[in-house]
């Protein structure tokens, strides 16, 4: 009952025969660490933006406690507008550290000097939500638009930001969970 023209049988056997070495062709795995120039944790697009600038806030006279760990977030501060995504993105004094803050969450990208491996390197960017679960990541931010802020306190889409000689504080103002980002460690609250 096999109607197929001889030809186009061979045709089709043809066909998946290319397609199959193809398949095959795709599936050998290469061992090693994938590379390429500029990769890395500190390699980032190169696109320009430009980094909106922010005033340095007149020093508190009534700043929250700086030890990482103890709770209640800082009274005002100066705004930081979120963009049209909902996010702020900010690079401390120091320059060592940056983040990205929405109303659900923060993130911080640095080069941690006691941060966990994963996957066989070392984490470079840690993320708290406003529920205070933490997550280390292995990424980067990329060429955001960072506000660089001075010592000092922020306010940015319900967190309390206080920055200092120490590290930044990040608390969020409904929860009161956040962490205390420095180069040497985090500590969440």
């Amino acid at each position: 009952m096999d109607t197929l023209n001889p030809m186009i049988r061979w045709a089709s056997a043809g066909t998946v025969a290319i397609a199959a070495a193809a398949l095959v062709g795709c599936s050998q795995l290469t061992g090693g660490d994938a590379v390429c120039p500029g990769c890395g944790t500190v390699a980032e697009p190169s696109f320009p933006t430009s980094s909106p600038s922010v005033s340095s806030p007149a020093p508190s006279p009534s700043a929250p406690p700086t030890a990482p760990g103890t709770t209640g977030a800082a009274p005002g501060g100066q705004n930081l507008p979120a963009n049209d995504q909902g996010y702020v993105y900010i690079e401390t004094k120091s320059g060592k550290t940056r983040c990205q803050i929405n109303e659900t969450a923060v993130g911080c990208e640095s080069e941690f000097e006691n941060s966990p491996e994963i996957d066989g390197e070392q984490a470079n960017g840690v993320n708290v939500t406003a529920g205070g679960e933490v997550r280390w990541v292995v990424g980067n931010l990329g060429d955001i638009p960072t506000v660089p802020i001075d010592y000092g306190t922020y306010s940015a889409v319900g967190w309390t930001i206080f920055a200092d000689a120490s590290g930044t504080r990040f608390t969020n103002d409904r929860t009161y969970h956040g962490m205390f980002v420095a180069v040497e460690g985090v500590q969440t609250f």
